[in-house]
C-alpha cells in the first residue's frame, strides 16, 4: 500500500504526535509498505509567522523523525514546500470543492475558537491536505481522531473531480487506531500544541519532569479511593505499561493508598526508558544538519517522482497543457 501522513512543524513533537502517528509510521514501514512522511510547513504557515522558527522546527521535526526510528532508506521524509506541484494540484481540486462542504469542516471552527484569525489559509486547508494526500496516490492516511473529517473531505474531493473529469484520483482511506485515537494532554483534553498541554519528547529531562509533574488532578487524597477511568494521570500511564501492568495499577487506583506524586513518577520513569535511546539520537543529529538536509532532499526528489505522473494525469484530465 502508499501510504501518506504529515505533521504541522509549528511547535515541538510530543507525546501525542508519538502515540496517535510516529507509532503507527514506523508499523506501517516496517510492514514494508510504500511511505511518505511529510513536514507541513505551508499548513504551519495558517499559524505561525516566525521566519525564523519555522525554519527550526521543520529542521527539528524531521531531526526527531530520525532520532525515533524513522529510516530514510525505506520511507521518504520530506518537506511539503519542496513538492510545489502540490499547490498546483490544490488550485485544480479548489475549482471542484463546494463552499458549504469546507464551511462544514469543523477544525475550521475550533480554531476560529481558539482565537486565529479567520483567513484564507486556515479555511481552504482541508483542500491543501487532499492535494498533499492525492498527489501521491495514498492508500491510506494515519491521522488522530480529529482529523479524520478532514480525510472524508479529502475523499469528497476527489470523488467530486472523479466525477468531473474520469477516475483519476485514488479515494484514500483513514487509519486510526482506536486504542490511541486521543491522547490526553495534562489538563485533559487532547494534546495538542494549541492548548499548551504537551509533554515534549525531546525536551530537557528537567522540562520532562515539570511538564510531567503539573498533570491536573482533582483533590482526592493519597488514603482515598479513586476511579482510573476518569483520571488523566492513568490514561496517560497506560499508554506505556502493558495489560497486565494496567490492571495492578487500576486496581491500586481503586483500593486507595495511591499517591497522585507516585503515578506522575512512574509515567516519568516509563517516558525516560521509553525514550531514552531517541532522546540520546537526538542530540547527535542536532550536530549533523548536513545529514537532516541531505535526508530531506531525498524524501523529496522520492515525493516527486510519484507526484508527477499524477499531476500529469490531473492536467491532461482538465485540459491544461503539460510542460
Amino acid at each position: 500500500m502508499i501510504i501518506l501522513s504529515g505533521i504541522q512543524p509549528s511547535g515541538n513533537l510530543h507525546l501525542g504526535n508519538y502515540f496517535g502517528a510516529v507509532q503507527q509510521y514506523l508499523e506501517f514501514v516496517a510492514q514494508g509498505n510504500q511511505c511518505f512522511y511529510f513536514l507541513a510547513n505551508y499548513h504551519a504557515l495558517t499559524s505561525l509567522r516566525d521566519r525564523s522558527r519555522l525554519l527550526q522546527l521543520t529542521q527539528g521535526a524531521a531531526a526527531d523523525y530520525l532520532a525515533l526510528g524513522l529510516d530514510p532508506e525505506k520511507c521518504a521524509i520530506y518537506r511539503q514546500s519542496d513538492l510545489p506541484e502540490v499547490c498546483e494540484l490544490q488550485w485544480i481540486l479548489t475549482t471542484v470543492t463546494p463552499m458549504g462542504l469546507l464551511e462544514r469542516c469543523h477544525a475550521y471552527k475550533d480554531k476560529i475558537q481558539q482565537g486565529l484569525s479567520a483567513d484564507h489559509g486556515l479555511f481552504a486547508y482541508p483542500v491543501l491536505q487532499a492535494a498533499d494526500i492525492l498527489i501521491v496516490r495514498a492508500d491510506k492516511v494515519p491521522v488522530g481522531q480529529d482529523q479524520k473529517q478532514h480525510i472524508e473531505v479529502t475523499r469528497d474531493i476527489a470523488a467530486y473531480f472523479n466525477g468531473a473529469y474520469g477516475e483519476v484520483l485514488t479515494i484514500p482511506e483513514p487509519y486510526i487506531p482506536e486504542h490511541v485515537a486521543i491522547v490526553p494532554g495534562r489538563d485533559g483534553r487532547k494534546m495538542s500544541k494549541s492548548y499548551n498541554n504537551t509533554i515534549e519528547l525531546f525536551a530537557s529531562d528537567e522540562e520532562v519532569r515539570r511538564q510531567i509533574f503539573s498533570i491536573a488532578t482533582d483533590s482526592a487524597t493519597v488514603s482515598e479511593p479513586k476511579d482510573p477511568d476518569r483520571s488523566n494521570l492513568y490514561a496517560i500511564l497506560k499508554l506505556f505499561c502493558s495489560p497486565e501492568s494496567m490492571s495492578e495499577w487500576a486496581d491500586r487506583f481503586r483500593s486507595g493508598g495511591l499517591g497522585y506524586r507516585e503515578v506522575k513518577q512512574a509515567i516519568y520513569d516509563n517516558f525516560m526508558e521509553r525514550f531514552g535511546a531517541a532522546r540520546r539520537r537526538r542530540k547527535e543529529l542536532e550536530e549533523q544538519p548536513e545529514y537532516v538536509e541531505q535526508v530531506l532532499m531525498r524524501g523529496a526528489e522520492q515525493a516527486r517522482t510519484a507526484g508527477h505522473p499524477l499531476l500529469k494525469a490531473v492536467r491532461e484530465a482538465v485540459g491544461i497543457p503539460n510542460p
